[in-house]
């Protein structure tokens, strides 16, 4: 694959560059172009005004990093810095990477000579930052009309595209989806590995690992997962659960744990560099997100698969992160946390999934990196 942008300089606006699955998806696409050999040219302009824990990263990657020199939350002031740095650049390709904050940035390009505005939704959240209902509802519909100006409209699940255009139809070849790239690399299957992590996190050999992978916060709805844990412990004596992550509610989960008398099968390991491998030492994937708003995709759905886990999922996740090879499970939250166990007592009892036909899955999809790599150098055209 040789893919090249020529001399086009795109600037990429996020909030920063730390752990979030946009930056990281965002390092991985520039890792992966680099492999490739594609001249590509990217800055990266951090709208909280702080740095982030991958500045570094992507500085050896051969990218700018630019923060702001005023947060976000100073609207005007935000502004201006970043239209200065729009016009001062030079830049050819503005992509803007919010939800329908994304007017913000827009709205700071507006005279500047770019080729193309590109707003990219990453999730199906409509919330704007004040704490009045009135002003969010007047607000909100000049946002999306500022975001509708872009020269590309795109989402990364069908769900996240269609909630920024606000019931609009798509407009072919303008209004696009476009799926994350998933780097398959970290996933194998590989026993001994997996019994060496068991053993480090304090579980059995013969432990069924139920995994809560990712952010430990409300919209992920962490505590409920603790409250099925609890009714499962009870149907299936080996059960044992792990969450992986940090964030708001760890307290909340401990707490809850010790409430449920559960507290010494619920090991909190937090953030892990080697989730790949965690996920292929585990035998269940438990997200149960509210159902509004949807996940804007649920990356951590697909790596699952990868790892072979079976999955158990509300429907506040979409059905684009499903490979074909997907063993699942989708509930309402209404059904309870007992049905939610029963649920995961099933799934339990099915065969595992392969990982060996998960990539080849993959390999076949939109989110293969290659494939992926090439249609978001195709928005920059």
């Amino acid at each position: 694959m040789n893919v090249s942008q020529g001399d086009l300089k795109v600037l990429h606006v996020v909030e920063s560059l730390g752990r979030g699955a946009v930056e990281n998806w965002l390092l991985r696409m520039l890792a992966h172009a680099r492999s490739r050999g594609c001249n590509i040219d990217w800055s990266f302009y951090c709208a909280l005004g702080e740095p982030g824990r991958r500045d570094a990263d992507a500085r050896a990657l051969g990218a700018r990093v630019v923060i702001s020199p005023v947060p976000l939350g100073r609207t005007a002031s935000f502004l201006a810095a970043l239209r200065r740095e729009i016009f001062l650049g030079e830049y050819d390709v503005l992509h803007c990477h919010h939800d329908i904050l994304n007017g913000i940035y827009m709205a700071a390009s507006f005279g500047a000579p770019l080729k193309r505005r590109i707003v990219h939704a990453h999730n199906a959240d409509e919330h704007l930052p004040t704490p009045s209902p009135l002003k969010r509802r007047l607000m909100l519909e000049p946002m999306r009309q500022i975001c509708l100006h872009a020269d590309r409209i795109v989402g990364i699940s069908h769900h996240t595209l269609d909630t920024m255009l606000g019931g609009r139809p798509r407009r072919p070849g303008r209004d696009l989806v476009h799926y994350y790239g998933v780097d398959s690399s970290a996933f194998d299957s590989d026993v001994n590995q997996s019994n060496a992590i068991r053993s480090s996190i304090g579980v059995p050999a013969d432990a069924l690992i139920i995994l809560f992978g990712g952010r430990i916060v409300p919209e992920k709805n962490p505590v409920f997962a603790v409250d099925v844990f609890a009714y499962l412990k009870q149907l299936e004596a080996r059960a044992e659960m792990v969450f992986a992550g940090t964030g708001s509610l760890e307290s909340a989960v401990r707490q809850r744990s010790v409430e449920l008398g559960i507290a010494d099968s619920v090991h909190m390991i937090g953030w892990r560099e080697d989730l790949p491998a965690l996920m292929g030492a585990c035998d269940l994937f438990i997200l149960p997100r509210p159902e509004i708003p949807k996940e804007g995709f649920g990356l951590a759905v697909v790596e699952a698969q990868l790892a072979g886990l079976r999955l158990l999922l509300s429907r506040g996740i979409p059905d684009d992160p499903l490979l074909g090879t997907a063993v699942y499970k989708r509930l309402p939250l209404a059904d309870g946390a007992a049905a939610w166990a029963r649920a995961a007592l099933e799934l339990l009892a099915e065969p595992r999934p392969t990982t060996s036909d998960a990539l080849v899955a993959l390999a076949h999809s939109p989110m293969d990196m290659d494939r992926a790599l090439g249609h978001l150098m195709a928005l920059h055209q």
